[in-house]
């Protein structure tokens, strides 16, 4: 199987800057530590197997942070893929850390964020961080950090400057927010909240589009909300489809012999030529059905149909 009919690279590809190139469908490291993204995970080998299995199936863009255990997922990574295939991308996000309640808080002072980049370097084995993105919390998800935007941002430029980052992102971010930060460097690519049944970052997406920044939706699957036999009494407000939405999404679901999950991702793909799709799973099964949405072209009545949910 050449590297161009591998899942991952049927969606196509985007090159948001000139050293950068990867498959619009990544990998998102968040789920192999345990439980509440802390600890080791209960099955080491199969999450190893999972981690090798990306690769093996096209992915070339690797999603973490070293908060993620702390430090588990980028362990991981390490143990399953190191030395590096020389066309992976790993992308890693500063500006959280975790206590001892296993909460993630902003942490963004400038010594913060250097020795979380030097942390980020020695637990994935790296010279250089290919993409490292700042986690903002300017869409709520995230108290923001004390030190001032753009102290924070400026200390990540100058950690690229010295040779340690490739690329900066952002994570949590208003429009506002990214235009100061292109003004002192150049943005490749946006981490923000973005799904079928949230839609609160389009602002953020359309300027993406705008200025060839590659959009990265994180919780592109809702965090598991989607899932047939949900109680959705349980859901947060806005994550539980009326049952009007889950009959539509089942309809497309079945026209094209896919899943919920799927069809969710497809939609990504098509709602704009920007968004480039990282989720996460601990199966390969799961990994497997997910790198499958590539081949699912909807139609312009499915995609208009979706576009209502939110």
């Amino acid at each position: 199987m050449s590297h161009e009919s591998k899942p991952a690279a049927i969606a196509g590809r985007l090159q948001p800057a000139d050293n950068l190139s990867v498959n619009r469908l990544g990998y998102g490291a968040m789920q192999l530590p345990g439980p509440m993204i802390w600890g080791p995970p209960a099955d080491k080998d199969a999450a190893l197997a999972v981690l090798r299995r990306v690769v093996e199936l096209g992915v070339d863009h690797i999603d973490t942070s070293d908060a993620y255990g702390p430090h588990i997922a980028n362990e991981l990574i390490r143990e399953a893929l190191h030395p590096y295939p020389e066309n992976l991308v790993i992308a890693t996000k500063v500006g959280i850390v975790r206590d001892e309640y296993k909460t993630f808080n902003a942490e963004a002072g400038p010594q913060a964020l250097r020795d979380q980049v030097e942390e980020n370097l020695a637990t994935l084995g790296l010279a250089r961080l290919d993409l490292v993105y700042l986690r903002v919390g300017g869409d709520g998800m995230l108290f923001p950090a004390e030190t001032p935007f753009e102290e924070s941002f400026g200390a990540l430029v100058q950690l690229r400057e010295r040779g340690l980052i490739r690329n900066l992102g952002l994570s949590g971010v208003t429009v506002e927010q990214l235009e100061k930060a292109r003004e002192m460097a150049p943005v490749a690519f946006v981490q923000n909240r973005f799904h079928l049944l949230d839609r609160g970052a389009l602002d953020v997406l359309r300027y993406c589009e705008d200025h060839g920044i590659a959009f990265v939706p994180y919780f592109p699957l809702v965090s598991g909300m989607l899932n047939p036999g949900i109680d959705k009494s349980q859901l947060p407000p806005g994550l539980a489809m009326t049952d009007d939405q889950e009959t539509a999404l089942d309809a497309i679901a079945a026209r094209h012999g896919a899943t919920r999950s799927q069809i969710a991702l497809a939609w990504l793909l098509a709602v704009s030529s920007a968004t480039l799709l990282i989720p996460g799973t601990k199966s390969i099964a799961h990994l497997e059905e997910n790198l499958g949405a590539g081949s699912i072209e909807l139609t312009d009545v499915d995609v208009a149909e979706l576009d209502k949910f939110a």
